[in-house]
């Protein structure tokens, strides 16, 4: 991302319109289309999830909520949200 003067690329009008809102900040202006959620571009969402879902089966299983926290170096409460969590 890179600034860019927008007095360079605003129509004269859109820029005094802009200015009634904001003078002298910098201004993200966003892509169109749909945003991904965190993590969705890089592909940790999908093994966060693959991993939550592993978790629940293995509780479903009978296993216990201390083994997982040592299995997966997570803390008992992570692991009880996951589990407790309605997400499957």
């Amino acid at each position: 991302m890179k600034y860019v003067n927008g007095n360079v690329i605003f129509p004269e009008s859109l820029l005094k319109e802009i200015q009634q809102y904001i003078q002298g900040e910098f201004v993200y202006i966003p892509q169109p289309g749909s945003r991904k959620r965190w993590g969705e571009k890089s592909g940790l969402r999908e093994q966060l999830d693959r991993r939550n879902n592993e978790i629940r089966e293995l509780y479903m299983k009978g296993e216990s909520i201390e083994r997982l926290t040592k299995l997966y170096h997570l803390s008992h409460e992570t692991i009880r949200k996951i589990v407790y969590s309605k997400k499957c």
